[in-house]
């Protein structure tokens, strides 16, 4: 290589911290896309970087914030919508994004979701649901699938529970956008994430993604490929469905599309209201 042979970059490391790749994330891992997915829509809307925070919590896709050149908090289990409303409220100007996993964000963050769409708080949350608890072993979770196995929910009986649909969650709970894709649909997914950024209040963006490390081998679902060559075989696309029928039935129906995208008096901007009226 010469002194003039251009360094080839990709197109997204101006946002992506290249001293930490490689990414962690197992092979075959949905997370590396979907944080593809949050950096080509900041790119696409030409965010500033200086005023996009992006939030996480706990699990693998905890880890997603780090990776990011933007404001960054990597928070407490299952925290990462508390800390970002923490973050919207004292500075409304930000453009805040939460990125999290199944288990951190419907388990132990469940309220915080919940109340978050309630009060319809400006940002935009993506969760990455892959069933599992991925990080710490691989147990079941809000989202497993009742009768599948896992570290905790093994062989012959599998998990007793029944798992939260979070995209009927979201709707009932008061979030003005509210859509799902899987990881194979990158750039449908994208547009939604860019959607959601848009929007004026609490916006949901469920991408169905594999744990071929976890997930997979328990329940014999093959490697990362296969998994997601699955996940496009089933997915079907239903855009404006009313969020009650959007069902997920990993194996062989996974409704996607964009199923709420209302107008409601958002959180910070009613506060501001509010305290005008209390100095005048």
């Amino acid at each position: 290589m010469t002194e003039s042979t251009p360094v080839l970059k990709h197109p997204m490391a101006k946002y992506i911290r290249s001293d930490r790749q490689p990414f962690i994330y197992c092979s075959g891992c949905s997370i590396g896309i979907v944080t593809g997915m949050i950096a080509r829509a900041i790119d696409n809307l030409d965010l500033d970087i200086t005023k996009t925070v992006i939030v996480s919590g706990i699990g693998c896709t905890g880890r997603t914030s780090g990776y990011f050149k933007t404001g960054t908090y990597h928070t407490t289990h299952g925290r990462a919508i508390a800390f970002a409303e923490g973050v919207k409220i004292a500075n409304p100007e930000l453009e805040v994004i939460v990125v999290s996993g199944d288990g951190d964000m419907a388990a132990i963050g469940g309220n915080h979701l919940i109340h978050a769409c309630r009060r319809n708080i400006d940002m935009t949350v993506i969760c990455i649901n892959n069933f599992t608890y991925g990080m710490t072993g691989g147990q079941f979770g809000p989202t497993t699938e009742h009768e599948r196995y896992s570290q905790t929910s093994p062989a012959p009986v599998g998990n007793i529970e029944h798992p939260f649909n979070l995209v009927k969650l979201a709707a009932s709970s008061g979030a003005i956008f509210v859509a799902r894709w899987t990881a194979v649909q990158a750039r449908r997914a994208t547009k939604s994430i860019e959607k959601g950024i848009q929007k004026e209040g609490f916006s949901f963006i469920e991408v169905i993604g594999a744990c071929p490390t976890e997930y997979g081998r328990m329940n014999r679902f093959g490697d990362g490929v296969t998994m997601h060559k699955h996940l496009l075989e089933v997915a079907e696309i239903q855009n404006g469905l009313p969020p009650h029928e959007a069902e997920l039935d990993y194996e062989n129906r996974i409704v996607c599309g964009e199923f709420v995208n209302i107008e409601k008096p958002e959180y910070t901007a009613v506060l501001r209201e509010m305290h005008k009226k209390l100095k005048e």
